[in-house]
């Protein structure tokens, strides 16, 4: 092989490596937004949980005080 080839050779296999990182870039770049949404839509849900178990105590708290009252 003379220099020339070796150079292409070179430069070729530099490419096909390069292109397989930016694929995999891409690729972490896509999981990480597919996490992040992840998570964001999971403090979302915890803070409708936790809204609702407030509301629930706040239910069952009034249960109380009204059958005491009734008791009385």
């Amino acid at each position: 092989m003379n220099h020339t080839s070796q150079c292409i050779a070179v430069v070729l296999a530099t490419l096909l490596l390069s292109a397989c990182g930016v694929e995999t870039v891409t690729t972490a770049a896509t999981v990480a937004k597919l996490q992040a949404k992840q998570a964001e839509e999971a403090q979302q849900q915890k803070a409708q949980i936790m809204q609702q178990l407030d509301q629930a105590q706040q239910q069952a708290e009034a249960q109380r005080q009204a059958m005491d009252a009734a008791a009385k």
